[in-house]
């Protein structure tokens, strides 16, 4: 029952495509993020996608669909199943939420990140 810094955590890592677990919330994690460049086109099955950007700017591609912009204080859901790529021109922070467990990279043939709990 403490409150969390989010710009302390993002504070502590450097790396991109890299969630780190800032706390667990009724068997999801909470994660930060920071973004740069193009994630793989990818979906999952069986879970929506959180994506809340605390800084910068965000792009989701989709594969039937028209990418969306999104920047800081804005949030977005990609349905399950809906194919996506997240990508962002310059270094973006990022809140996500996924079920405990859920691979970050899904259904792509990236390796999915360890997701630490800082």
């Amino acid at each position: 029952m403490q409150k969390i810094n989010l710009a302390e955590k993002l504070s502590m890592f450097s790396s991109h495509w890299d969630p780190h677990v800032v706390a667990n919330y009724n068997g999801n994690d909470v994660m930060v993020v920071k973004f740069q460049g193009e994630y793989p086109l990818h979906k999952h099955d069986k879970t929506d996608d959180f994506f809340l950007v605390l800084e910068g700017e965000v792009t989701m591609d989709y594969d039937n669909a028209p990418s969306v912009t999104f920047g800081a204080g804005e949030l977005l859901i990609v349905p399950q199943g809906q194919v996506h790529r997240p990508r962002a021109e310059k270094e973006v922070k990022v809140l996500l939420i996924e079920p405990t467990g859920e691979p970050n990279s899904g259904d792509s043939d990236r390796a999915p990140s360890p997701k630490p709990h800082i």
